[in-house]
């Protein structure tokens, strides 16, 4: 499946989708593990079953029509390079969102995506490191872009765009514009 209006050099050329997986993420690492995956593939899936967030929390993507991709690039860098990076990626998702929909979401720092306090989505960045450099990158995002029903643990703490504004967001136009923006801001921090 290919991406229309990708305006990018690596970013997302090549991308996997999946009806359902247990974590796109995980799945990216699986694929770097048996060198079986180019740079700036972008992975993207309608559920995942075990997707997950930060501290090897749970990541809920249990019904079509949500945002959830996994990046990686493959890069040779300073850790110090990639500061701050996570909360950048964050503003960058906050803008799509305001400039699209015109919808104002907060981010609480480091990776979440809020409003009125209810996480809508989250941002999990991981390395990895070689000999002192960063060379694997992978970047994964969930939004609750249409998600209706909440589990009782998160129902109280999450939210959705569906539900709190009633709108349906373009996910493939979300994505194309990530990576699109994206792919600038990591070139200009990894020096290429």
């Amino acid at each position: 499946m290919q991406l229309e209006n990708l305006q990018t050099k690596f970013l997302g050329r090549n991308t996997i989708y999946y009806k359902e997986i247990d974590s796109t993420q995980k799945e990216i690492w699986r694929l770097i593990d048996n060198e079986s995956i180019t740079n700036g593939t972008l992975i993207f899936a309608d559920i995942q079953n075990k997707g997950i967030g930060t501290h090897g929390r749970v990541w809920h993507t249990d019904e079509k029509g949500n945002i959830a991709f996994s990046l990686f690039m493959q890069v040779d860098c300073n850790i110090e390079n990639l500061d701050g990076l996570t909360k950048e990626i964050a503003n960058i998702i906050v803008n799509i969102l305001k400039r699209q929909y015109g919808i104002t979401l907060n981010i609480k720092e480091p990776n979440d995506i809020v409003y009125n306090n209810k996480k809508i989505g989250g941002i999990l960045t991981e390395t990895r490191v070689i000999c002192e450099k960063v060379k694997y990158l992978v970047i994964g995002i969930g939004i609750n872009t249409i998600k209706e029903n909440f589990t009782e643990d998160i129902k109280n703490i999450a939210t959705s765009i569906k539900k709190e504004f009633n709108i349906n967001v373009n996910v493939m136009q979300f994505i194309v514009e990530f990576c699109n923006i994206f792919e600038n801001v990591i070139l200009e921090r990894i020096g290429n």
